[in-house]
């Protein structure tokens, strides 16, 4: 079944009795919650995800509670608990789907090291794949937002997957998270792009969550071989720029914006060498999302 074959009131009462289990990727997490708006943000963003049977293995065993005495009346609070432990300082009960979202980022980050795990975006389209990695404030979810919405297909705004022994990455096609200016950026871009309501004053500023589309959900099991990585650098009013990126400033950046780099050790530093040794090394510097996609469909076209 998918998501979408629920009502929002079955979708809740899965969600009260630990009994949904949505599909991720290559995960499956169990959820459990009795915050009420969480089934009607769920509907609207996993919509076309797959659900398991109540008695399938999960990997990850999450729940998002509200907070019980004064907190459950006076300015409620949500908390974030994996296999039955709190993991993260309550948040107020507004932010309690995107506290089931970073939790989530954070279960994989912190638990799956059959990947290195990097900080970036993936996206791909014709066979060809590009990794976005890039430090916060880089313009790296617009982009990767901008360009999904043209057509390329998502495999991750957030969390790339990289399959050491086999060089492959894979994805989750989980909903985008947008910051600040970049909501009504992709408002405007895409008028057709459908997102949360804003929440503003989290500890990242005002977010809403993107639904992924249709068919980047229905491919989310099939992995990539990248063929770029390229580096987004969003420069308010400069004239768009692809220029090649040294290797070995690629190699360091992977590393920095790795999750579980140190946990690798040496298998990790020889998988990033093979990561950047096949892909295309390349900076992109942009002010506007119609440049942007004008070059990627060129690098596209031109296959480099």
């Amino acid at each position: 079944m998918k998501i979408a074959e629920f009502t929002t009131s079955q979708l809740a009462s899965s969600l009260r009795r630990s009994e949904l289990l949505l599909t991720v990727g290559p995960f499956v997490a169990r959820i459990k919650s009795n915050v009420t708006s969480l089934a009607t943000d769920i509907a609207l963003m996993y919509a076309d995800f797959d659900v398991c049977s109540v008695d399938a293995f999960a990997d990850f065993h999450i729940e998002v509670a509200r907070e019980t005495g004064l907190r459950r009346w006076i300015k409620p609070q949500v908390r974030f608990f994996f296999d039955g432990q709190p993991s993260f300082i309550p948040l107020p009960a507004a932010q309690a789907f995107a506290m089931l979202e970073w939790g989530l980022n954070w279960c994989v980050a912190a638990h799956c090291h059959q990947y290195l795990i990097i900080h970036a975006a993936v996206i791909e389209k014709e066979g060809k794949a590009a990794l976005l990695p890039a430090p916060p404030g880089s313009g790296k979810s617009t982009l990767c937002t901008g360009l999904v919405m043209r057509g390329w297909r998502l495999l991750s705004d957030e969390l790339a997957l990289y399959d050491m022994e086999g060089g492959m990455i894979y994805g989750m096609s989980r909903p985008i998270n947008l910051k600040n200016k970049s909501i009504d950026v992709i408002k405007q871009f895409a008028p057709s792009a459908v997102m949360t309501a804003s929440v503003p004053d989290t500890t990242k500023g005002t977010v809403a969550l993107l639904r992924p589309p249709l068919n980047s959900v229905l491919r989310a099991n099939e992995p990539v071989r990248p063929s770029w990585i390229i580096l987004p650098k969003y420069s308010p009013d400069a004239r768009p720029d692809l220029a090649p990126y040294s290797r070995a400033r690629t190699c360091m950046l992977i590393a920095e914006q790795s999750f579980n780099y140190d946990v690798q050790g040496v298998r990790g530093f020889e998988a990033i060498g093979k990561l950047v040794d096949q892909s295309q090394c390349y900076q992109l510097t942009y002010s506007q999302l119609d440049d942007a996609q004008r070059i990627f469909e060129e690098l596209l076209a031109g296959g480099g």
